[in-house]
């Protein structure tokens, strides 16, 4: 802003010193004006020559009545819920043999990540395969007892020790059984003698990998994370809303934002959960929208700009070129009685919605009705009152 100035104030010496082609004299004149001393003139105030309005090319306009689209302005960011989240362990110890994936792949549910390589998964299946065979025995002899017993040949206490050992063998089997298939273990390979020490780890979820902790030859047990995968389809926003502007919001408003380091393409949420508890001490209250369309260029933790449309208000309204910024304040120009030239008063103003090339403003001191107000050339009428009534 300050490099504008330093132009625009080159450009006004310019217009103050050759404001006409009249001759030296006429130069001369314009010169001892802008020269006279500023003490008489309000620090608010600045004063042109008609020529130098005409050279700007000044326009007037007027402070109206206008139904503007209110909005509310909130920061938030990019979300993923959890359970389109996940972080990929084994679910048995061993040492990496071989890694399928790098970070920013895309992935299926199911697909081989990687694979690990422990003995002790083959003591396991042997365990299984033995107890397959001695379940092929005891039930023989539970037959037999039960034959005997019938025939009253045997000891009913036999053919019940035979029923407990066939029903401890079938449970020893089954657990067995549920920890092999969790493995991934395929039986049918098995039952045909084919034993592995190999285990294939599974993306639980379709995605992105995100990171990949592990690498070949690491060795990993239950809790070691191989890598992390998430789902973007599924993006959230959550925004921090004041406490004041609550009740504005409801479950369904759409929401349009852009990201804030890169606002060049806008994108729409639905509300659809508003937090009921202060986030920590910022007094905002978190509010909670499902991303719409397309996703592309979105990612889990971008921060984001975004605006909650709420409705028309009739406000007093101004065109959006009728209101230049300084130093963080923003002012507008009204047109008052002069001597000569054309004459303005800086009103500091407090900027609200702008919807349709207008802005909302709500002025800090009163205001003639009716008044003429500058819509165009005001960065030059900012730039001169700065150079000249404000040192």
């Amino acid at each position: 802003m300050e490099k504008r100035f330093i132009i625009l104030t080159g450009l006004l010496a310019t217009i103050m010193l050759f404001p006409s082609c009249g001759g030296r004299e006429s130069t001369q004149k314009e010169v001892n004006v802008e020269s006279e001393p500023q003490d008489s003139i309000s620090a608010d105030m600045v004063m042109l020559t008609t020529e130098q309005a005409k050279a700007i090319s000044l326009e007037y306009g007027r402070i109206e009545h206008k139904n503007l689209t209110s909005a509310i302005k909130a920061n938030g960011i990019l979300t993923v819920p959890n359970q389109n989240k996940a972080t990929i362990t084994s679910i048995f110890p061993g040492t990496i043999r071989s890694l399928t994936i790098q970070p920013g792949n895309a992935v299926r549910k199911g697909q081989t990540i990687a694979v690990i390589v422990n003995p002790e998964l083959v003591d396991l299946q042997r365990q299984y395969l033995s107890v397959n065979n001695r379940i092929s025995m005891a039930e023989l002899e539970f037959d037999r007892q039960k034959m005997l017993v019938e025939g009253n040949a045997g000891a009913r206490k036999n053919l019940q020790q035979a029923e407990t050992e066939l029903k401890t063998l079938r449970t020893e089997k089954a657990a067995l059984q549920r920890q092999l298939s969790t493995m991934g273990v395929s039986f049918s390979s098995l039952n045909s003698g084919n034993i592995t020490s190999s285990l294939v780890v599974p993306c639980p979820i379709s995605g992105t990998v995100s990171k990949v902790s592990a690498q070949i030859g690491t060795y990993v047990d239950v809790s070691t994370a191989i890598a992390e995968v998430v789902n973007n389809s599924q993006l959230h926003l959550d925004l921090f809303v004041y406490e004041q502007d609550l009740p504005k919001i409801t479950v369904g408003q759409i929401i349009h934002f852009t990201l804030t380091n890169s606002p060049g393409k806008e994108y729409d949420a639905t509300i659809y959960s508003i937090g009921t508890a202060f986030e920590g001490e910022s007094k905002t209250i978190s509010v909670h929208a499902t991303v719409n369309g397309d996703k592309t260029g979105l990612i889990e933790g971008m921060n984001v700009t975004a605006i909650i449309s709420i409705g028309a208000v009739l406000a007093l309204a101004v065109p959006e070129g009728a209101i230049v910024n300084y130093q963080g304040k923003d002012y507008i120009f009204i047109k008052t009685e002069g001597k000569e030239g054309v004459s303005f008063k800086r009103i500091e103003v407090v900027k609200g919605t702008s919807d349709l090339g207008y802005s909302e403003i709500k002025p800090l001191e009163e205001i003639p009705a009716n008044v003429q107000i500058a819509i165009k050339g005001v960065f030059f009428l900012l730039a001169k009152m700065t150079n000249t009534g404000e040192k």
